[in-house]
């Protein structure tokens, strides 16, 4: 990640695996990387978002969606064969230091919503 500081890395991580629009557009196969950096600036920390790139990884590979913390071209079919797989890795990197950090979630489903949605205590 190279970020500022442990809890920048960690904060960033947190907030980027718990972000509902960031889940409905891995659910809906979406390399939406406004949504990436929309998630990462609800972070707490002091880190620039003019440095960060984004890049979205499976086992059918790997696309560059920003740099530098602006959308660059993308081949949306390449996209789409990346996020149809069952683990996707987001990979940010801040270029401001040497800490990193990890955290795993999971998307936003149908089924999900239905079944939680239809609960009751």
């Amino acid at each position: 990640m190279k970020a500022p500081n442990q809890d920048v890395a960690v904060n960033i991580a947190k907030s980027v695996i718990s972000s509902s629009l960031l889940k409905c557009a891995m659910f809906g196969e979406d390399a939406n990387w406004g949504r990436i950096l929309c998630a990462i600036g609800y972070a707490k920390g002091e880190f620039s978002v003019d440095c960060i790139d984004v890049d979205i990884i499976s086992e059918a590979g790997e696309v560059s969606v920003c740099r530098d913390g602006a959308g660059v071209p993308f081949s949306e079919d390449k996209a789409a064969k990346v996020l149809s797989q069952d683990e996707i890795v987001i990979s940010i990197t801040l270029n401001q230091g040497e800490a990193s950090a990890k955290a795993w979630g999971c998307d936003l489903t149908y089924d999900y919503v239905k079944i939680n949605g239809d609960y009751r205590s």
